[in-house]
């Protein structure tokens, strides 16, 4: 029986296909409302589906969390396979979503006792995904449940990341923004940089007027934490790769880069910032 450590997540983690794939990462699904019809994200719906459906409907979509039974059968069914194995399931800020929430009470319905950590990533899209793969990563070599654990809270307190709003429209369609604010904003060509604080609540970092300067901004930004360090990046976009490589493009003249990701930000974030979004997450390369 394999003993290695089992990792969970959420498909809010927007980690790239190919990454769930290769490390057996198990993924509950959200689910995305468009008035009646619901989507499980990420399997019933593609991102690019997703943002073309976003532009189209008059409804701004909702987003629910996996029930604890989700959880519960998900945890039930590995278990099933293999009994001694120890399990990680790292999830959604609860600051967001009480999809953490949900996961421990998933937790405590199983019949028996089992080997479940579950963890508050405090973070949202691939802030967290990139902690999911590194736990992965872990996982693969033998590391314990103690020793991944320690990994992931070390990764999140030295990884950065910032959100490039395009648009203020579904940020004052969701009620984050005032509708004046939203029009004297369009009306100035604001870019809000947005990024994520440590109780895990997206905030705003600054507004910036256009998007190159927001764009450098942002570098200027990075450069406060990781300038002259080898870093690691990953850039998020909505089904925009294009955009993305621009801005990988871009970073590589600030930045040491060791290892480039894409991947694609996801409905639940989605739902909240609208298209045209880019999303930078980076963290330094272990010395």
């Amino acid at each position: 029986m394999d003993h290695k450590v089992a990792i969970v997540t959420d498909s809010t983690a927007d980690i790239p296909e190919e990454l769930v794939r290769k490390y057996g990462i198990h993924v509950v699904s959200l689910r995305v409302l468009f008035g009646e019809e619901a989507y499980a994200d990420g399997v019933d719906l593609t991102s690019e589906q997703f943002y073309d459906k976003l532009k189209q409907s008059a409804v701004l979509p909702t987003t629910s969390q996996p029930s604890p039974t989700d959880f519960m059968n998900v945890y039930q069914t590995m278990l099933d396979e293999n009994p001694d194995r120890p399990i990680v399931s790292i999830h959604l800020s609860s600051g967001m979503s009480g999809t953490y929430q949900s996961a421990l009470l998933g937790k405590s319905l199983l019949e028996r006792e089992a080997d479940i950590t579950v963890i508050d990533s405090k973070s949202a899209s691939y802030g967290y995904g990139l902690m999911v793969v590194h736990a992965a990563e872990l996982a693969e070599q033998g590391k314990s449940v103690a020793e991944i654990a320690t990994a992931v809270e070390a990764m999140r307190q030295s990884r950065k990341l910032f959100f490039l709003v395009d648009t203020l429209e579904y940020l004052q369609k969701g009620g984050r923004i005032g509708k004046a604010s939203a029009i004297l904003g369009t009306l100035l060509n604001i870019k809000p940089i947005l990024s994520i604080d440590e109780e895990g609540i997206i905030y705003a970092v600054e507004k910036v007027r256009g998007h190159k300067k927001a764009m450098a901004r942002i570098i200027e930004l990075f450069q406060k934490d990781l300038a002259g360090k080898r870093v690691n990046v990953a850039v998020g976009h909505t089904a925009d790769p294009a955009s993305a490589a621009a801005c990988a493009e871009q970073l590589r003249g600030h930045f040491t880069l060791n290892e480039v990701i894409y991947t694609n930000i996801g409905a639940v974030i989605g739902s909240h910032v609208g298209p045209g979004v880019i999303a930078i997450f980076m963290w330094p390369v272990p010395e």
